[in-house]
């Protein structure tokens, strides 16, 4: 950012401007102005950059990790190589099992793609170990793992910061019926009601701001009162944490930290345009990052539909990053085959909103399927899916020999029908 400031196009300016079909004159401007960040952590070595905000594509991002239940490492590589291939634009790593840091250290050198983290995770689990309870932890323990984290490579960490009591006291008063359902959310506001102290991490926010200049680790100032359900959508505490989120915002621009903003959650429809006006405002058009949003609580087993429905109109509406959910959110941890769905399923809502965004490239890709669909080229509408491999197992499975056209059709083809009445005749491809 402050490279940027000073006029110099970096390398990473440059590819993510040619990534984008955008000038780098352009994508330094918007890095300059904090609406684009690139989460490029200088010891992440084989690092390809990538930027999440104005103007550019939609990004996805892929959650894995570790648990106590699960904690094998080197099956959550096979699901970062699963989310790579399915496209994602990001992975973050939200181990909680042994030995976190060879996890993190493994992740980060399988990951060309930026990788994330939530750094009281760790620290939660450490003080665990250590004095036998979360709420014995120093705000030293915190920051000392903030710089482990970044000294490894780690590229954006999520940090609740605005958690503050103010905003406590308005969830209190106001009632929820999920209450926190953010993990971090829950040990910060356990951590403050323990010992009846601000959290350290917003009355320490300068120092966290020189750990983050000092390795250009972006800020993602995470949303620890989301709503958990419709009916605790837009109320006091979620605005309330998002107004001190806006005045962040600020001071890390000021340093020259990178920083970007963590939205809900589950929110209904008719809520979705309003709280992604809502963060660009307050928070001075800073990349928003958003979990879902979920539209509806009935559906587990499928909330990578519902998290792709609310994604769509979210991003559509100005989010900029969508966190993807997978089918077994909200039911366990997610297979491999569950977090290529997710992945896919965020980049199908992604690229809808591109659509409308009017993002370089995102129309010409449909209008080219449009054209191979019309020709009946089979090749070409693989090739051109977003997801390759499912659409070439449906072609082949559920078609006899090399028919013309679908199963669903056969003989009696649209496209062809009417092609040759219109005297185009489809040639068979």
């Amino acid at each position: 950012m402050l490279k940027a400031r000073r006029g110099e196009i970096t390398l990473e300016i440059k590819k993510v401007a040619e990534k984008e079909n955008l000038s780098p004159e352009v994508v330094a401007q918007r890095v300059a102005d904090g609406t684009v960040v690139i989460p490029a952590n200088i010891n992440h070595q084989n690092l390809v950059p990538g930027g999440f905000g104005l103007g550019l594509r939609t990004k996805v991002n892929a959650n894995i990790g570790t648990s106590t239940a699960y904690p094998d490492i080197d099956r959550e590589i096979e699901k970062l190589r699963a989310a790579l291939q399915a496209g994602a634009d990001a992975i973050m790593d939200l181990s909680t099992g042994p030995d976190m840091d060879s996890s993190r250290r493994k992740i980060l050198v399988e990951s060309p793609v930026p990788v994330g983290t939530v750094p009281i995770y760790q620290a939660a689990v450490e003080a665990m170990d250590r004095y036998g309870s979360i709420v014995q932890m120093t705000a030293d323990d915190l920051f000392r793992v903030i710089e482990k984290q970044a000294q490894d490579g780690v590229d954006f960490m999520t940090v609740h910061c605005g958690v503050t009591l103010e905003v406590i006291s308005r969830l209190k008063e106001q009632g929820r019926i999920a209450d926190i359902v953010s993990r971090g959310g829950s040990f910060i506001t356990g951590w403050m009601l323990h010992h009846e102290r601000e959290n350290p991490l917003y009355e320490n926010f300068d120092r966290l701001l020189d750990i983050a200049l000092r390795y250009d680790v972006t800020l993602s100032l995470g949303d620890g009162l989301r709503p958990g359900c419709l009916a605790d959508a837009t109320d006091r505490a979620q605005v309330q944490e998002l107004l001190i989120l806006g005045e962040l915002v600020d001071r890390a621009r000021k340093a020259g930290v990178q920083v970007m903003v963590e939205g809900p959650g589950h929110v209904p429809l008719n809520q979705i345009e309003a709280n992604i006006t809502l963060a660009k405002r307050i928070c001075q058009g800073a990349p928003f990052y958003v979990l879902g949003p979920v539209v509806t609580d009935v559906a587990p087993g499928y909330d990578h539909i519902t998290a792709a429905i609310g994604g769509a109109i979210g991003a559509a509406a100005g989010a900029d990053f969508l966190c993807y959910v997978t089918p077994a959110e909200h039911l366990g941890l997610p297979s491999i085959d569950d977090v290529r769905e997710g992945v896919i399923a965020a980049r199908i809502a992604a690229h809808a909103a591109d659509v409308v965004k009017g993002i370089p490239g995102a129309r010409e890709w449909d209008e080219k399927m449009a054209r191979a669909r019309k020709e009946l080229n089979w090749e070409e509408q693989i090739r051109l899916a977003i997801d390759p491999e499912k659409a070439r197992r449906y072609r082949e499975q559920r078609n006899i020999g090399n028919a013309e056209a679908c199963s669903m059709c056969g003989d009696f083809c649209a496209m062809k029908i009417v092609g040759e009445f219109l005297g185009k005749p489809v040639e068979k491809c």
